[in-house]
């Protein structure tokens, strides 16, 4: 898989590029600014984009725009950004781009070497990866109608499924089977008036609802 990497910092992006390549991912270039990352991607034509939130030459949200624009230009280009603090705002600007293919973490996540390269292969493979603490501050609003239809429980799952986990991966984390898990998802389906779709699609559209929900003033 072909990476184009975007980090201001000399360290972190040096230890993001030996990361990868020791991973199988192949990055084909690592820039510091914006402006620098939309060249590469025009020239090399990644599968996927690592970038952070803020860069040069105000540090605020140069990075986020650009994924963004990214992902208008190159509907089926995959983007991480990585973030130092949680900004619920620029992950739902980001997921509301398309359906699937995107992910939003905190930089401690690469730490779990193992966890941050399964996530972004999951993204990489059209899935989502959002940080947990970013999904737990979203939950905590409570200001949508539509997820208040939702049980506690399944309101559990749904977290799971933001953060990308698998069906059995929900259900190692509470302890229920995966036809129980299964259900659940049935039922938020269901209550968020996701009619039924192929492949992963819903649980994609599920997420995203959630968080343009959460977005909203």
């Amino acid at each position: 898989m072909r990476v184009v990497l975007a980090e201001d910092s000399v360290l972190l992006r040096e230890g993001l590029i030996r990361l990868l390549d020791a991973s199988g991912l192949r990055v084909v270039a690592a820039v510091d600014e914006a402006e620098g990352l939309l060249r590469a991607v025009e020239e090399h034509r990644p599968e996927l984009v690592i970038t952070d939130v803020r860069m040069p030459p105000t540090h605020t949200d140069e990075g986020l725009r650009a994924a963004l624009v990214l992902r208008r230009q190159h509907p089926g280009l995959a983007v991480l950004v990585l973030s130092q603090y949680v900004e619920e705002r620029y992950a739902a600007r980001l997921l509301a781009t398309a359906t699937g293919g995107v992910g939003y973490l905190l930089k401690d996540r690469v730490a779990d070497v193992a966890e941050f390269i399964d996530a972004l292969r999951r993204v990489a493979g059209g899935g989502t990866a959002l940080d947990p603490e970013v999904v737990a501050q979203l939950l905590l609003r409570g200001d949508s109608d539509p997820l208040e239809r939702l049980t506690p429980r399944e309101h559990e799952v749904l977290k799971l499924m933001a953060e990308g986990r698998s069906n059995a991966g929900i259900g190692q984390a509470l302890v229920l089977s995966e036809g129980a898990v299964g259900k659940h998802i049935g039922n938020i389906f269901t209550k968020l008036d996701l009619p039924p779709a192929e492949g992963d699609h819903r649980r994609v559209l599920a997420v995203l609802q959630f968080f343009k929900i959460r977005s909203m003033p």
